[in-house]
């Protein structure tokens, strides 16, 4: 029963603090169980498997990127992708929101915004909660960087990163890491609205195919830093992107875990995180909308997506990797 209950709390504090829902779980889960250490080991042992593939990926694309299998490939599981997503929203409403009005409501602005702007609005996943709070408890109800570091270590698809580029790299995803909510796909809106349009390191295709690769390689989905980070300033710019993303997840979790559990079964709590989750669900539903977009772009891709979704949602323990792999082997026969 305690190995239930710790569970919850560190649920319910991974839902609270933003950052990737898994990576924070297994992370208090390690402190319960071994305290800061054991926190940091679990952190650790969560990522580095995942960033060592999603390394390996990201140097085979920049050497291979422009030959057709691979661009036949990534055709056939960019659209699977994006039934990845949508599958992963669907089943996010049905959990997380029920029959709630309010969080129903929450939902559908969030969702709205997101594809509307084409990225994600930090103050509105605040706002959310703030509002989910006030409804259910308040008074109402209804450079160049190469003269330090080898060019191999920072040169990404457009040669060798400036030491500038690196450090928003590095701020940027740590940003990310620090203000996103939800699971590991909600960071995917926020990173659209930075990577592609803002800073325009990559372009829609690149980034859909950051996407694939962390949904090929078991771990985080959140990892695709790592691939986006690779493509922009090399081995050095994916490390400083996935340690942004992760230490702010892991500072937010270790720091406030002592003091959480007085205050886990808080109603004003419980509300302001399901005022978040839910807003956080409608961004991924959002993103969805826009990276379809992209990814569908005719009558095979909508098929191969269609196909995917039916598939995943009448076979429930299916691997998405073996799914998303399959979805690649159409592609390059279509387009190989």
């Amino acid at each position: 029963m305690d190995l239930i209950i710790e569970y919850k709390e560190g649920l319910a504090l991974a839902q609270l603090a933003p950052g990737p829902l898994a990576a924070q779980l297994a992370i208090y889960l390690g402190w319960v169980r071994g305290g800061v250490l054991g926190a940091t080991l679990v952190g650790v042992a969560f990522v580095v498997p995942s960033f060592l593939m999603v390394l390996a990926l990201a140097a085979m694309y920049l050497r291979l990127g422009g030959l057709p299998w691979m661009q036949g490939m990534f055709y056939g599981i960019g659209a699977a992708v994006i039934a990845i997503i949508g599958r992963s929203a669907y089943k996010l409403v049905k959990s997380s929101l029920a029959r709630d009005w309010l969080l129903w409501a929450i939902f559908a602005v969030s969702a709205v915004s997101t594809a509307w702007t084409e990225s994600e609005i930090i103050w509105l996943f605040v706002l959310s909660g703030v509002v989910a709070l006030v409804v259910r408890q308040g008074s109402f109800r209804p450079g160049s960087a190469a003269a330090v570091f080898p060019v191999w270590l920072i040169s990404g698809l457009h040669g060798p990163a400036a030491s500038t580029t690196l450090a928003t790299l590095f701020w940027y995803f740590a940003e990310a890491g620090a203000f996103v909510f939800g699971s590991g796909l909600a960071i995917v809106p926020f990173l659209y609205g930075g990577v592609v349009r803002d800073f325009q390191w990559l372009t829609e295709r690149q980034f859909l195919d950051a996407v694939a690769v962390a949904m090929i390689t078991p771990g985080p989905v959140v990892i695709t830093v790592a691939f986006i980070g690779h493509l922009v300033g090399g081995p050095l710019g994916a490390t400083l992107a996935a340690l942004g993303v992760f230490l702010p997840c892991y500072l937010l979790v270790v720091i406030p875990a002592p003091y959480f559990r007085r205050f886990a079964n808080n109603p004003r709590l419980k509300a302001f995180v399901d005022g978040v989750t839910a807003a956080a669900t409608g961004a991924i539903a959002g993103a969805a909308f826009v990276l379809g977009r992209r990814a569908i772009i005719d009558l095979p891709t909508a098929l191969i997506a269609l196909t995917t979704l039916v598939v995943l949602l009448k076979i429930k323990r299916l691997p998405e990797p073996l799914v998303i792999l399959l979805a690649g082997g159409v592609g390059l026969a279509l387009r190989g």
